[in-house]
């Protein structure tokens, strides 16, 4: 069931989503302290949420969509931290609104997968790295995203409200691969720690996310080498960028939505 402070936290993220656009037919951009401030109050009531249904006496509950509505938290509070010096306000749109739906769904569907309060600190840092290279991969990809609607409208010299808001190009790749870097180095964080700290990261019930994690790696770094070496631009870092986003979210969302929603494991 849906309760007071679940609803309030969903309106706050949806208030502080649309609140750049508050005259319909032409834009107008609601000051940036107003934009913090709102997201800040959003943030803040869901971090209260998660501790409600996240900790429990017999540990954290990692469920499906306990999980979810975590991370989700972790973009909006990355992208509000990076708001403070970088314009990704525009990404506010999508992702606010995903932190919404999240917390719906947390209350609403119940799931339980449980981490015992006595796990080893490895296995700890192991999950808290993996959570922030999703959440820092997924707002690059959400970046990727309106990099392309900005190249195709250039490429076609029709400039719409992505033009006229979003920075210049150039900025954005570096805002861009800024994300990926530090993404990267999470993930490559949260593999290393894997590979350390649990009993054996092939063992059946977790062989595809390892497999899958591996396959994102690879795509990462690769598109970080091509960058490096070749001078990527444009269309080709958006394909890898997407490329590996996805194959990252099928590595955590896939695998675990199998083991628990379907195996019931």
């Amino acid at each position: 069931m849906i309760n007071t402070l679940s609803i309030s936290a969903i309106l706050l993220y949806l208030i502080a989503a649309i609140s750049r656009y508050y005259q319909i037919g032409r834009l107008v951009i609601v000051p940036k302290h107003l934009l913090l401030l709102l997201g800040a109050l959003a943030v803040s009531l869901h971090a209260l949420i998660l501790y409600q249904n996240t900790i429990t006496p017999n540990g954290l509950n990692l469920g499906f969509f306990n999980a979810g509505s975590l991370i989700s938290w972790v973009i909006a509070l990355l992208l509000l931290l990076t708001l403070l010096r970088q314009p990704v306000d525009n990404l506010m749109m999508v992702l606010f609104p995903i932190s919404a739906i999240t917390i719906g769904f947390e209350r609403i569907f119940q799931s339980t997968h449980l981490l015992s309060p006595h796990t080893e600190f490895g296995v700890t840092l192991h999950i808290f790295f993996s959570i922030l290279a999703y959440s820092l991969l997924t707002i690059s990809a959400l970046q990727a995203l309106f990099l392309a609607l900005q190249d195709y409208q250039l490429n076609r010299k029709r400039p719409g409200w992505v033009i006229q808001r979003l920075p210049p190009l150039q900025v954005m790749e570096i805002l861009l691969f800024e994300m990926i870097a530090v993404g990267f180095g999470l993930l490559s964080l949260s593999l290393i720690s894997g590979i350390l700290f649990l009993e054996d990261i092939f063992a059946q019930h977790l062989v595809h996310k390892t497999v899958l994690s591996i396959a994102a790696w690879s795509v990462f770094a690769g598109l970080l080498f091509g960058r490096w070496r070749y001078g990527w631009r444009g269309k080709t870092v958006i394909r890898w960028t997407i490329s590996g986003f996805i194959v990252l979210m099928f590595a955590y969302f896939g695998s675990k939505m199998v083991l628990e929603l379907i195996l019931h494991r």
